[in-house]
């Protein structure tokens, strides 16, 4: 996988060791797969997060959700939060396209549970969405069940990032946004631990971009249509190895806001900024009559939490660089240009 990364640009995120592909994909059985619709009028797709390569129904992962500000439409992340786990792929795409994305999750997962001999009366599928209409005509809804077969089927640990699936529309900071990912290395003991996010970037205002601490968004304000408010979305989804329970999920969860607020995201009142994460430690079985009611599970000393927000932090602002890094200019629904990073530094 070649891509451009904010590192190609002489900045360096953090100081925590990174994973191989530095990418969410370091949590060994993550993968990722994109559908990308690019037409004249239309500038969309969706994303696939895979949490493991078994059934996910059938074994559920250890899960949870953050909601830091709530102006999005996304599905499935009330029974995330109740139960504290994930059943689910997790399906990014536009915000008019998460009826119909959601729909063909079910589609999947009754084919496969099926073909595994594996009971389903009941599935919650978790659809995340930013809104892509200043690039594609969204009322299209050009999305279909197709395209999240293919995102399903393409699913790979190496994977493009950019303006690729449901980046292919999304402005970030004024800029082509989109795909990013970055990961971190935990290490405990003799052991290594991997924490890796992937965000689908649609927010910020242009003034407020910056980039290792640098007012990067001052100096461009000048030379592209700048964004003027902080709104339009961003999907963050964290991964990792690290045997945790939904609650500590949860804190890590929270810390992703320090993450975007580096950047220079303020979480303004149009920004839909959802998080979801996931441990593929600690299965949890769905059998309806268990021989034995208990699920043994282990979770971190809470003392030791203190690395994990540092990792989820570095992980979560070099993603969002990312994002704008791996992004190409675009022109689209209407004419409608937005620059990319790499044009401008």
């Amino acid at each position: 996988m070649t891509r451009r990364t904010i590192e190609n640009f002489g900045f360096r995120i953090g100081s925590m060791p990174k994973g191989k592909r530095n990418a969410i994909s370091d949590v060994p059985g993550v993968t990722v797969g994109h559908s990308t619709i690019d037409t004249r009028d239309h500038k969309t797709g969706v994303t696939v997060i895979m949490p493991c390569p078994d059934n996910m129904f059938q074994n559920k992962l250890t899960a949870s959700v953050h909601i830091l500000n709530g102006f999005g439409k996304s599905l499935g992340t009330v029974q995330v939060q109740e139960l504290g786990t994930l059943e689910s792929p997790i399906a990014l795409t536009n915000t008019l396209n998460v009826g119909l994305v959601h729909d063909a999750l079910v589609s999947y997962m009754v084919t496969r549970c099926e073909r595994e001999e594996v009971p389903l009366f009941s599935f919650n599928p978790v659809v995340g969405e930013c809104n892509d209409c200043h690039l594609n005509h969204i009322r299209e809804r050009a999305v279909k069940e197709e395209h999240v077969l293919e995102a399903i089927r393409t699913a790979s640990a190496d994977y493009d990032q950019g303006d690729v699936g449901a980046g292919k529309g999304t402005i970030c900071y004024g800029l082509k946004g989109g795909i990013g990912s970055a990961s971190r290395i935990i290490r405990l003991g003799d052991t290594e631990y991997h924490l890796g996010i992937l965000v689908q970037s649609n927010f910020g205002r242009t003034e407020d971009l910056t980039i290792a601490g640098q007012e990067i968004g001052k100096k461009l304000v000048s030379r592209i249509r700048p964004s003027e408010t902080d709104k339009g979305s961003i999907i963050s989804v964290l991964a990792t190895d690290l045997p945790l329970s939904s609650r500590q999920i949860h804190r890590v969860l929270k810390r992703l806001g320090i993450g975007l607020g580096r950047t220079g995201s303020h979480v303004g009142n149009g920004s839909g900024d959802i998080m979801i994460g996931f441990t593929t430690a600690n299965r949890i079985p769905d059998k309806k009559t268990p021989d034995d009611p208990f699920v043994p599970v282990q979770i971190l000393q809470e003392n030791l939490m203190d690395t994990v927000f540092r990792a989820a932090i570095e992980a979560e602002e070099e993603a969002v660089l990312n994002s704008l890094a791996a992004a190409d200019a675009v022109t689209g629904y209407q004419g409608y240009q937005v620059h990319a990073l790499s044009e401008l530094i």
